[in-house]
């Protein structure tokens, strides 16, 4: 264990959907996985995907270290889907201000965020930066509708569930304010676990927003809830 993988988090990660064993979003997880790695000075992935076993719906992690690339293979079983949508936490929680457009072994922030959120009992804990806009989900990213506009919050993770969710569309990408949130007509967490998921209500220290939580009208297996 006495590695700077172990000791410092100088890892980097993928999580990804499987289909029975078959890795969805593929190209776009190993892109952004091999972006990582080149920044970290980690050994770059391999371009061919690994074969899981086949299950129904499962999760795929790849782990890039100085020792090289390992993966594994769970079931994905989310549970049954919230249908009236879901709540989200606002956290004082930050991100590394070099780090947040990475998935890295130093994820302490996003796990602290996860736990705040279970605390308050939400689904999602939303992070912040050190200028305290909101920009990252612990588990997840958000995807906001202000003005008629979908906006996603500048300085966090790329997160490749809503970059496909976004295909076609039309978004901009900016700098979100806590005050911004108070105007959202509609928001969504994006994920390789659990899809697209419309949210219900926004939570902060001393204020609430209540929002339309329609499901969209999703086929890919990509982006729905692996029921």
């Amino acid at each position: 264990m006495d590695t700077s993988a172990w000791l410092h988090g100088a890892t980097a990660f993928t999580t990804l959907r499987t289909r029975r064993g078959v890795p969805l979003l593929w190209k776009a997880h190993l892109a952004r996985l091999a972006h990582t790695c080149a920044f970290l000075g980690l050994p770059a992935p391999d371009g061919a995907p690994p074969t899981p076993d086949p299950l129904p719906w499962g999760l795929l992690r790849l782990t890039a270290t100085p020792d090289g690339v390992f993966w594994s293979h769970r079931p994905l079983q989310p549970g049954p889907r919230p249908r009236d949508g879901v709540s989200v936490r606002v956290t004082d929680l930050e991100v590394h201000p070099q780090l947040a457009a990475h998935k890295t072994g130093n994820h302490l922030p996003y796990l602290l965020a996860g736990r705040e959120a279970a605390r308050a009992g939400a689904f999602e804990g939303w992070l912040r930066d050190p200028a305290g806009r909101v920009v990252d989900g612990g588990r997840t990213s958000p995807l906001l509708d202000l003005g008629g506009r979908l906006v996603v919050p500048a300085g966090g993770l790329p997160g490749l569930t809503r970059a496909a969710f976004l295909t076609g569309q039309a978004f901009e990408q900016r700098p979100v304010t806590v005050k911004d949130l108070r105007e959202v007509s509609r928001a969504w967490v994006c994920g390789s676990g659990v899809g697209v998921v419309p949210v219900r209500t926004l939570r902060g220290a001393g204020w609430s927003v209540t929002l339309p939580a329609a499901w969209p009208d999703l086929s890919d297996p990509a982006l729905v809830w692996p029921e």
